[in-house]
């Protein structure tokens, strides 16, 4: 043993040993990061919404230039609600009602205001909200109302009050920190309540109050009865169904529905992770033949001295032992630096991802260190048996 290393320091080519080394980093880091992103990022876009199923639609209707200058309604009739629930692929149908009257809101965080507007109101029926009735429950008389906030509000707290001023980032477990205020005016009638958020969701551009508030505060604030809705929010069997799609298109209908663009993105985004892992994978097979040359070149210069050694005793196996060893060491210092890379590669874009999503839960890295074990076991027998392989053939001859 002490023989064989003695010969393979005196020939060793240090250049090639380093060219190798980082071509197969590279590559392998190439891999495991594109693996390990897909799957940090790819939840961004296909996690439902914690409070609307996804087989929900909201529906609205197409309005137009020449819609526009007709003066032609975006309300739905009765009629027209009545035909949807008809549908066999439509299993319920609710309406948005909104508020008739001036909203002007305050929101803030440990005391610092981030937030004065007007807003807007809306509700739909309790069943298509899916949270508890003991958290979805208004109380006429009560001055507290539970809201539920578009999450573009908190995307802009966290990515800008937050990091800018060095306050706490909210997620769905720390709503309670969110301070919100109502003032209401109207019906010669004013009033103040005080918000309390449960969640958040991406479905909403407006903020979302129970049914029973809306009711009570609609008679209480506003003279006007008749509240044709904008909007319907309607559930249906599969969202991907052709016949939904048909049936919304004849009947100028939009639907606002993250599912068709959350599967194509994810579509783009598997593809895009795929070409560059591909690209990884071709680096280190290129960095595999890097070594695997510079290994026969090695045992090449010293293929006298081998043939001396195997004639003495040695055995095929224990000549190509040091060989291997290189090998394996080598292509086990590609992993751990490619792992250790990735670690520091990962927390920085988790960061940006937790600020902008901050619903989405941390995955784990097991998948990434099982991949690079693979690709690490995978290498390192073919190195073992094409270096045992070439000292064989030696040996024979």
């Amino acid at each position: 043993m002490n023989l064989v290393w003695k010969l393979l320091r005196q020939h060793i080519s240090v250049p090639q040993f380093i060219g190798f080394f980082f071509a197969n980093l590279f590559g392998v880091m190439i891999i495991l990061f594109g693996f390990q992103f897909y799957n940090d990022v790819v939840p961004v876009f296909t996690s439902g919404d914690s409070f609307m199923k996804n087989n929900y639609l909201i529906v609205s209707k197409t309005i137009g230039t020449a819609n526009a200058l007709s003066g032609q309604s975006n309300t739905f009739a009765n009629s027209e609600i009545d035909e949807l629930k008809e549908q066999k692929f439509v299993s319920g149908v609710g309406r948005f009602t909104s508020a008739a009257y001036k909203v002007d809101a305050t929101m803030g965080v440990k005391g610092v205001n981030i937030l004065n507007s007007e807003l807007f109101l809306e509700s739909v029926p309790d069943k298509f909200v899916d949270v508890p009735l003991d958290k979805w429950q208004y109380d006429e008389g009560s001055k507290t109302v539970p809201i539920i906030l578009p999450r573009s509000y908190i995307t802009m707290y966290n990515f800008g009050f937050a990091q800018s001023r060095s306050l706490p980032k909210i997620s769905e477990g720390l709503v309670g920190m969110v301070d919100f205020t109502l003032f209401v005016h109207g019906n010669g009638k004013e009033g103040q309540f005080k918000g309390r958020v449960i969640g958040f969701s991406s479905r909403l551009n407006s903020i979302l109050v129970p049914q029973s508030f809306m009711e009570w505060s609609n008679k209480e604030y506003s003279a006007d009865i008749d509240n044709q809705p904008t909007r319907l929010i309607v559930e249906v069997d599969n969202p991907t169904d052709s016949k939904v799609t048909t049936y919304m298109e004849n009947h100028g209908y939009d639907t606002a529905d993250n599912n068709t663009d959350a599967e194509k993105i994810t579509y783009f985004l598997k593809l895009l992770v795929s070409i560059v892992m591909v690209v990884g994978l071709v680096i280190s097979v290129l960095s595999f033949y890097i070594l695997m040359l510079s290994i026969y070149l090695l045992v090449q210069k010293n293929s006298t001295k081998l043939e001396n050694l195997l004639l003495i005793g040695y055995s095929p196996a224990s000549v190509a032992l040091p060989y291997q060893i290189l090998t394996l060491a080598l292509n086990l210092s590609v992993l751990v630096i490619a792992l250790v890379a990735l670690v520091f590669a990962r927390n920085y874009y988790l960061e940006t991802i937790a600020m902008l999503f901050p619903e989405i839960s941390e995955g784990t890295m097991l998948g990434s260190v099982l991949l690079g074990l693979a690709l690490f076991a995978i290498v390192s027998l073919l190195n073992i048996i094409a270096i045992r392989h070439k000292i064989t053939s030696i040996w024979r001859k």
